[in-house]
């Protein structure tokens, strides 16, 4: 029995033996007893690639059937993990070449690494973090794939947009039949015309459509375009004739991210898009906006003539300047409340003149409401929940975040709806411990964020004792949260014990060792654990995580660490990163510790031993979500 550490030979390092029988190696006598054809079937296929690469390790005969099953799968999702173009390689030799849809995090590899894996039998193509992908990509990507029918593109910026508008041209040209198409360039200035004139060769098909970042001139320009006839003259300058008139494009879903959100641009949409189901903008204004080009109750008023309206997301991003959408009040709420009562997603921020009654007429009057989330709210408060439990439960994920009004007392009205399952709560300092006994009682609950609220002890002591089957729980920056309290989750004998995988324990003054110990020896189902600036945490605590393994006591590797600044770290911590401890890592970060002070080789000893792994140093959020187009080259496991 042992613990995958590469896909190449699917080799694996041996773990010390026990006088009993491991539980990986009853799970593979278990398995090896099933018929080959229903094992195949019923149990590997539904299983994600690294886990069908550690029942590989167990014997020769689930390697032969792990082998089968690769050949068999027509779906490939490789976005766990950021693998290099070696580890790849090996991978896709064992799939089958008719693989219909593949997601992977190319954070490391070039354009070679990803043309092996291009080719007529895509269908759907999701290629996250491109970092290192050159735009000439984009036509390589038309001239092999000529029947997809989704992709998504995250790419990093670079220097020329008349190379990326060239190149995005001849990929349109060649992909005919996309039917949803998602293109991000992560760290351009949203000032820049990136996507201009995308809409001369957007093909026909398409129905879902995501641009980011996109200037508000274009986007007009663009959803103009939609509804009208194009012509051959007006595609000439980019050296391509089209023989017929283009229709009216059936989108019914329009995702943008925007320099501003106006009146004249929603009106448009919702006058040129009668079919819209979805619709998602954000906005990132560098100055205030001028009072004759900004988002007004009469734009709110108009979305009540799409009637097929389902999702809505309206953001005014605080990224680049304090800035919301001022000539908005509760008079908008109430014309939005009412034109579009069959809402079941609501995504508001930056609504800064809205109060508690026009919160309350979208909880009023969208009856079929399942998400709604709110941020940076000033007016937002308990009143604005008072009467929820008089109207519908249907409420499946609440988001209210950083609205400092609200209290404990909004929290218990929430816990009425039984099918709760995600609630974040991020940066509401004035949530205490007396909500706590009511969300423990969620039986359907999964995700809890508690970011920032004034939370003890005592109060986790309720959720270490309750129902709630949480699976990701947020504790950053409560600062009277203890070593105790982490003792008290873990041991108050409820479901969370044994539910839990992910926990955030960021900038906690009162977290040491003594709960990361806890974590390592009772915290059976932690995979992505965060302790990033927690002072008190040294040696001891990476020795006891190091050791914690899957296969083990019912026991599940470690896949996410979260170091960043954990300034208790000695140099000599480093050691617990070789192998064979921590098995199954895929991402760590620690930036600003002793052990970047090893230089760079020791990080690149470290990246070779394991292929899988990425390291940050950059201060990302775990799974660099927020920042990979910003790595230094000099710092890349590859």
């Amino acid at each position: 029995m042992g613990e995958v550490h590469s896909t190449d030979e699917l080799t694996y390092i041996p773990l010390e033996k026990d006088s009993n029988k491991t539980r990986g190696e009853k799970m593979g006598l278990g398995l090896e007893g099933l018929p080959s054809g229903v094992m195949i079937k019923e149990v590997l296929l539904k299983l994600d690639v690294e886990t069908l690469c550690s029942v590989a390790c167990v014997s020769i005969s689930l390697r032969f059937s792990v082998s089968q099953a690769l050949h068999l799968l027509s779906t490939l999702n490789l976005s766990a993990c950021s693998p290099d173009a070696h580890t790849l390689a090996h991978i896709l030799c064992r799939c089958s070449s008719d693989l219909k849809s593949l997601t992977i995090n190319c954070l490391r590899l070039d354009d070679s690494s990803v043309r092996i894996f291009l080719g007529p039998h895509l269908q759907e193509l999701n290629m996250l973090s491109c970092s290192l992908l050159s735009y000439p990509l984009l036509a390589s990507i038309g001239e092999t794939c000529p029947d997809l029918r989704v992709l998504m593109l995250e790419l990093a910026e670079q220097d020329s947009l008349e190379v990326f508008k060239s190149n995005l041209v001849r990929m349109l040209t060649g992909c005919l039949y996309l039917e949803s198409l998602c293109l991000k360039i992560r760290g351009t200035d949203v000032g820049e015309s990136v996507f201009q004139s995308i809409e001369l060769f957007l093909p026909k098909t398409v129905r879902i459509l995501k641009l980011q970042p996109l200037l508000e001139q274009d986007g007009i320009r663009l959803i103009t375009k939609l509804q009208v006839d194009r012509t051959s003259s007006e595609t000439a300058d980019f050296g391509i004739i089209f023989s017929a008139l283009t229709p009216r494009f059936p989108l019914q879903c329009l995702s943008l991210v925007l320099d501003i959100i106006s009146d004249d641009l929603i009106i448009l949409i919702t006058n040129s898009l009668p079919l819209l189901i979805e619709l998602d903008l954000e906005d990132r204004p560098h100055k205030e906006p001028l009072l004759n080009n900004d988002l007004t109750n009469n734009g709110l008023q108009s979305l009540g003539s799409c009637h097929h309206l389902t999702s809505l997301s309206l953001i005014r991003s605080r990224r680049n300047h304090q800035v919301s959408f001022k000539r908005i009040n509760d008079m908008g709420m109430f014309l939005l409340s009412e034109g579009c009562k069959g809402l079941e997603l609501v995504r508001l921020s930056g609504f800064s003149k809205v109060s508690d009654a026009g919160f309350a007429s979208i909880l009023h009057s969208c009856q079929r409401l399942k998400k709604f989330e709110v941020r940076n709210a000033l007016f937002l408060s308990d009143l604005a929940f008072h009467d929820l439990t008089g109207v519908h439960c249907s409420l499946v994920e609440v988001r209210l975040l950083s609205c400092s009004l609200l209290t404990s007392e909004t929290v218990k009205k929430l816990a009425c709806c039984s099918s709760l399952e995600v609630l974040d709560l991020h940066g509401c300092r004035s949530i205490a411990d007396s909500c706590l006994r009511s969300i423990s009682c969620l039986h359907r609950l999964t995700s809890l964020n508690l970011a920032g609220a004034d939370v003890t002890d005592y109060g986790i002591s309720f959720l270490g004792q309750g129902s709630s089957p949480i699976t990701r729980l947020c504790l950053r920056g409560c600062k009277r949260v203890t070593d105790e309290g982490l003792s008290l989750l873990f041991h108050g004998g409820g479901t969370i014990g044994k539910s839990l995988s992910a926990l955030d324990l960021g900038h906690m003054p009162g977290i040491s060792d003594k709960a990361v110990l806890t974590i390592a020896k009772v915290g059976v189902g932690i995979t992505e654990l965060c302790i990033r600036n927690c002072l008190y945490v040294t040696d001891s605590s990476m020795e006891a995580l190091a050791v914690k393994r899957g296969f083990q006591d019912g026991s599940k590797s470690l896949r996410r660490l979260d170091i960043f600044k954990c300034t208790g770290l000695s140099v000599d911590s480093f050691k617990s990163l070789k192998r064979p401890l921590f098995p199954g890592l895929h991402w760590l970060g620690i930036g600003n510790t002793r052990l970047t002070s090893k230089g760079n080789a020791f990080l690149t000893e470290i990246c070779q031993e394991r292929p899988w792994l990425t390291l940050c140093l950059d201060g990302c959020e775990m799974g660099c979500h927020d920042g990979w187009q910003f790595h230094r080259s000099e710092y890349r496991c590859s």
